[in-house]
């Protein structure tokens, strides 16, 4: 239980009307989407404005209390997950739109705007946001900044870091200051590149300036299906082999499909073993030569129906399977985790053949669904929490993981490591390499109280030897010092 004092000090920086303090009102802020790993916290905190988070801030700092932000707690890795007598400090009271700028095509936003809700703000001026998570209706701006969020339309337009310009940050000590500018190139060391997709641990995104970019002139998706994974995999590789970079590619396998269609009705074929989702937008005249391209690739890979959506009604409907799918899944098992990770795109085939008979032998369903243009893959371990599967889901989903730095790629995409995967770090990170993150960690955050236990492995989390700390030779000699 946290003392009297701090609760008495942040009700001074925040107001009283703005605490959760209630046993009952805590627990709803127990865990994020990643429901496995739980913690009550102490008090929860609901700022109103950005001076109002640099209070609590301080508040926590001043009396050493390790504090966590929280957006719309829809992260899948832990992200937000509470600590034992700390404080969340909530952002679900920061979501206005500060100001769209059509003329420079940048907006200026609250954390806790979702993210399809700058796309909507910005639609009136023929502008529109690109990164968008399939969680996009209630994901927030501020955990995309945590978590360097993605989307299915990453594969031409980039991640959140493409996207933000300019961020105004509180710091853990309670400081604020703002990192980046008005344009993408800056002088000096890219502050802005650091904290964006540094899950919440170097402070805390009160201001966000975001490009926009113009809507297409012309989108063409289709859908098409496949009598395995294998072929649908070869049409994705052989689609960059042609030099065309589809506005997305999204893979979904026969359990997905079932899942997805169940729940939205999208005009899936239930029983076809794999399908691609593939976008192309653009001019008018380049998106139909390359539509009829990607047509002709599909068809050499012995794709079993080809569906073309005549408008824009069609298209949102075969979006519409696709961004359901994860929650979709809860209709074909009764508990499910959903991972990330990367592979080589030229790996694809592989790590599915792989998945599927780690799933065999652990006696566990996978389903997959995907961003296929850029590897990053999302399988879904199907489990029954009450049958006592839930240590044997949690493992496979760990093996798929590190499966994936096995094949030469990463533990995440863009769901983040939090706490779920941060002992899988030096899987992928020499001790050199975490020791490096570790200092900049503490560059920004000296006392360690921002966001502790997530991203970076610590013996206490993860049982590991504990790394012992070597002085540079140029340290030593007195020419540079330790941050």
């Amino acid at each position: 239980m946290l003392d009297a004092a701090v609760h008495a000090a942040l009700a001074s920086a925040v107001g009283e009307d703005n605490i959760v303090s209630d046993p009952v009102g805590l627990r709803s802020y127990e865990c994020d989407g990643l429901t496995g790993f739980r913690q009550v916290p102490g008090l929860v905190v609901l700022p109103l404005d950005t001076a109002g988070v640099a209070a609590a801030a301080r508040v926590c700092h001043q009396h050493g209390v390790p504090f966590v932000a929280r957006g719309a707690g829809t992260g899948l890795s832990g992200g937000a997950l509470p600590v034992a007598d700390g404080v969340v400090i909530s952002l679900q009271r920061l979501r206005r739109v500060l100001e769209v700028d059509p003329v420079d095509r940048r907006a200026v936003l609250q954390p806790g705007v979702t993210n399809l809700d700058i796309t909507k703000a910005a639609a009136p001026f023929g502008l529109y946001y690109a990164p968008d998570p399939s969680s996009q209706q209630v994901c927030t701006i501020g955990g995309n900044v945590a978590e360097n969020s993605g989307g299915a339309h990453c594969l031409k337009y980039g991640f959140t870091t493409n996207h933000v310009l300019e961020l105004t940050v509180v710091l853990p000590d309670g400081e604020v200051v703002t990192l980046g500018g008005d344009t993408a190139e800056q002088l000096g060391p890219d502050l802005r590149g650091v904290f964006i997709g540094s899950e919440g641990t170097l402070g805390i995104a009160c201001e966000i300036t975001v490009r926009l970019l113009r809507v297409p002139q012309t989108v063409r998706t289709l859908l098409a299906d496949f009598p395995s994974v294998t072929e649908a995999g070869e049409v994705v590789s052989d689609i960059v082999a042609a030099g065309i970079v589809p506005a997305a590619v999204e893979m979904m396998d026969n359990l997905a499909i079932q899942a997805a269609e169940q729940a939205v009705g999208a005009g899936y074929t239930l029983e076809t073993p794999a399908a691609l989702v593939v976008e192309l937008d653009g001019p008018a005249a380049e998106c139909g030569e390359q539509f009829e391209q990607v047509k002709a690739i599909c068809e050499r890979h012995g794709c079993t129906r080809l569906h073309i959506a005549g408008d824009a009604a069609e298209r949102a409907k075969i979006w519409k399977g696709r961004k359901a799918a994860f929650a979709a899944v809860g209709r074909i098992s009764p508990d499910y985790i959903v991972q990330d990770g990367v592979v080589p795109r030229t790996r694809l085939a592989e790590v599915l053949g792989r998945i599927e008979d780690m799933g065999r032998a652990a006696g566990l369903r996978v389903a997959n669904v995907f961003h296929a243009g850029d590897g990053n893959l999302h399988p879904l371990v199907l489990f029954d929490e009450s049958a006592g599967e839930l240590d044997r889901a949690e493992q496979l989903s760990k093996e798929i993981a590190e499966l994936c730095v096995e094949l030469g790629g990463s533990l995440s995409g863009e769901h983040g490591i939090g706490t779920d995967k941060a002992c899988s770090m030096p899987t992928m990170f020499s001790r050199d390499d975490l020791a490096t993150m570790d200092r900049v960690r503490s560059a920004f955050d000296p006392a360690g109280l921002c966001n502790p236990g997530k991203l970076l492995p610590t013996p206490r989390l993860c049982g590991e030897a504990p790394g012992r700390y070597r002085p540079h030779p140029l340290e030593e000699a007195g020419v540079i010092e330790r941050l």
